[in-house]
């Protein structure tokens, strides 16, 4: 059974997520350099997968995201607190934020019952203006980003989501969801908030057990620049990532919903944001480069220092991984050693992006590059 499916690794599932590897890959990577007692990076950490694995081994971890929801959910995944703790601050949240503003979009009204959407601006009202972040904090919010949007049961006794129909690891555009929504006469219906709340933060195990790092150690910032760098109070020796898929640029809008209850705007931004540079394979290659330049230079230049980085390209790109990958290596004017090269162990692994892009095209092939600083 694979380990997604555990119910120990429940923390790591708190948030269904796009583009996540499975938690088989950073064990394996980090339980061959345990002797050494590794500091792991994952400067792409995303869902904070790699930082999940470094704490059920006892291990310090960083993670840097651009994204304010990878961010938020891979913080829960280094907190440490009671099960009890998140479910009574979002009771005093719900009842203390009377006067949160709502939403009066057609795209809201018909994605969630007006009680249930007045009690997750309530949550959304009180966590926007906590003034400590705390343990249980970021474990509310990244629950409630798990919950935000999802399919609906037969049985409404079991709902696990907040939302009428939608997918659960992208959220859909409001003018497609209304429109899906009204053709088929879904109504959202009237979901209890604290009850799904403590179904999901109840089935956290391990969430009690004293964390090997804190929740700081994930950072927002955009690992291209060297300032986020700084923030690293200790030396990586293992870094562990993903980087974005080449060609693949809808990272912000496929979160729309999630960056609202994080403080965005009620509507899709069609903006990039902040990423790689997707324009062409040399201008990616070059954005990859810096961040294993800062990288190498953030880490003690007398340690050894190994990368393993999961690499792939959108299948409508057809372009070459392993040329764009070695190409990076050579813009980080780092010297590097590459010691090995294959392709990801499972089907699975190789599709678990081009589901979330919805398309019909073969899934692209991922590689495993392991690298070391010469």
């Amino acid at each position: 059974m694979a380990l997604a499916y555990s119910k120990e690794n429940a923390l790591n599932a708190i948030c269904p997520y796009f583009t996540m590897f499975p938690l088989e890959f950073p064990l394996q990577v980090i339980k061959k350099h345990m002797k050494d007692r590794p500091v792991v990076l994952d400067p792409f950490c995303g869902r904070g997968t790699t930082l999940f694995a470094a704490r059920n081994l006892g291990l310090e971890s960083w993670g840097i995201d651009t994204s304010p929801v990878a961010v938020a959910i891979a913080r829960a995944k280094l907190a440490s607190c009671d099960l009890n703790e998140p479910l009574h601050l979002a009771e005093r949240l719900i009842c203390e934020s009377d006067d949160a503003p709502i939403p009066s979009t057609e795209f809201f009204k018909a994605a969630y019952h007006r009680d249930t959407l007045r009690d997750l601006c309530a949550l959304r009202h009180g966590l926007l203006n906590i003034e400590t972040e705390t343990n249980a904090s970021a474990v509310l919010r990244a629950a409630i980003l798990g919950c935000l949007h999802g399919p609906l049961p037969k049985n409404i006794e079991n709902v696990g989501y907040f939302s009428n129909q939608m997918p659960r690891t992208y959220a859909s555009k409001p003018d497609y969801a209304v429109r899906f929504w009204k053709e088929r006469s879904l109504k959202a219906p009237r979901i209890d908030v604290l009850q799904v709340l403590r179904r999901k933060i109840g089935r956290l195990v391990g969430l009690d057990q004293a964390s090997s790092c804190s929740i700081s150690q994930v950072l927002h910032g955009d690992a291209q620049s060297a300032e986020v760098f700084r923030s690293l109070r200790t030396s990586p020796s293992i870094v562990i990532t993903s980087p974005p898929y080449y060609g693949m640029k809808t990272y912000v809008q496929d979160q729309w919903l999630r960056n609202w209850f994080l403080g965005g705007p009620d509507s899709t931004d069609y903006s990039n944001g902040v990423q790689l540079d997707h324009g062409g394979q040399d201008a990616f290659s070059v954005s990859l480069g810096k961040v294993w330049r800062n990288i190498a230079i953030s880490s003690d230049s007398s340690e050894s220092l190994h990368m393993y980085v999961r690499f792939g390209i959108i299948p409508s790109a057809s372009v070459d991984a392993k040329k764009i990958f070695k190409k990076s290596l050579e813009e980080s004017g780092i010297d590097w050693r590459l010691v090995s090269t294959r392709a990801a162990k499972s089907a699975h692994d190789g599709k678990r992006q081009a589901v979330q892009m919805k398309t019909n095209s073969a899934a692209a092939i991922e590689f495993d590059f392991h690298v070391e600083r010469i």
